[in-house]
């Protein structure tokens, strides 16, 4: 018989995890942690529970694109309104809200979902060092160059 995680079990076995975005690209990045918040790293894994733990990632300002992308890649955005359709590099990107351009490509790689949106509450962006998470004592893991 095939064991299932059930939803409190996870709970009872979730971390915390640090990760630091300095000289780290921005797509290795963001597939490490997706696999952290969906729980593919660990043996119980299963597709329909949120058996991940929390990421924080701190340093997201100095976050790296390879190619031309900073200055290529453009990201989409509509005010809701006739013609309010919003266009905005990565660089610009990362200059005014790093956060987000690291939230949108870990978003990228989650279920299109409930529990994808559940996943995307896990997640904690800092552009700089300082987090106010040290009481959860995260434990640091380096990214994959």
């Amino acid at each position: 018989m095939t064991y299932q995680m059930t939803k409190e079990e996870a709970q009872a076995q979730r971390r915390w995890v640090l990760v630091d975005a300095r000289e780290a690209v921005l797509g290795r990045l963001a597939t490490t942690v997706a696999d952290i918040l969906r729980g593919k790293n660990k043996p119980t894994f299963a597709p329909h529970v949120d058996a991940g733990d929390f990421v924080v990632v701190v340093n997201a300002r100095q976050v790296k694109l390879s190619g031309r992308k900073l200055e290529k890649k453009e990201y989409y955005r509509h005010t809701e309104y006739p013609g309010g359709i919003r266009v905005s590099t990565a660089e610009k990107l990362l200059e005014t809200n790093p956060e987000s351009l690291i939230r949108l490509a870990i978003k990228g790689m989650l279920p299109r979902n409930r529990l994808g949106r559940k996943l995307l509450t896990k997640l904690k962006v800092y552009p700089d060092s300082h987090h106010p998470h040290q009481a959860q004592q995260p434990e640091a893991i380096a990214v994959k160059a």
